[in-house]
């Protein structure tokens, strides 16, 4: 999963109207923001394993304390707390970002091999495995990231140019890297896999610039 994120990330913006583009990509890939970081510490670990299913070569072996439920839960928690206490905003935008955090999760489940654990250290490991089937995938991947950015357009309108073409310039970028990733070559390590995975900060960064140059409508 990967537009899928992004997708609800867009569709939050409904409801939470106040919250930056930015912050809700940074809270809806929270987990593949901080899971780089860990492999390239050795903390988690990934393979490349070309057919491991029909979208990606990626085995995750191990990645408890970015994508585990319990890990996120807990990062969901500090995460919307850390917000309402910097920007003092209402506890129900607390809830929203933490629900998001989590979504990650959800969202994963659909499409993994049974590879995501449950909590940091337990043997469970659970998915659904729509990635063994491309079409199936790219239905999903696109119904969320369609309806989500359908979402966004309903609830904010471009106040210049920038927020109507850096939008649009957004999404693009984000199908292009998606097609790349998904039908591209194998990646040559984990470890370039882990270096690439950072620049995914720099769609954080273009979240918060696109939504500064557009406006919520008032209801």
């Amino acid at each position: 999963m990967f537009i899928g994120h992004f997708g609800l990330g867009f569709g939050v913006k409904k409801a939470a109207p106040a919250v930056s583009l930015g912050t809700l990509f940074l809270a809806c890939q929270f987990a593949d923001l901080l899971w780089p970081t860990l492999l390239l510490l050795g903390v988690e670990r990934v393979e490349i394993e070309p057919g491991a299913t029909a979208m990606t070569p990626l085995n995750f072996v191990s990645y408890p304390y970015s994508h585990s439920l319990v890990a996120l839960c807990l990062w969901g928690t500090v995460f919307g707390g850390m917000y309402v206490a910097v920007r003092r905003a209402r506890a129900w935008t607390a809830v929203t970002l933490a629900l998001l955090v989590v979504s990650h999760w959800v969202l994963d489940y659909v499409v993994h091999r049974r590879d995501l654990p449950l909590t940091f250290n337990g043997p469970e490991r659970l998915g659904l495995g729509l990635w063994f089937s491309v079409p199936a995938t790219l239905a999903v991947e696109f119904l969320v990231f369609g309806a989500g950015l359908a979402l966004y357009l309903r609830t904010t309108t471009a106040r210049d140019r920038i927020g109507s073409i850096g939008l649009w310039s957004l999404v693009a970028f984000l199908l292009i890297v998606y097609f790349a990733s998904s039908f591209g070559p194998p990646p040559p390590s984990a470890a370039a896999v882990a270096w690439s995975a950072q620049a995914m900060w720099l769609l954080v960064v273009w979240g918060y610039w696109v939504d500064n140059h557009r406006t919520p409508y008032r209801n």
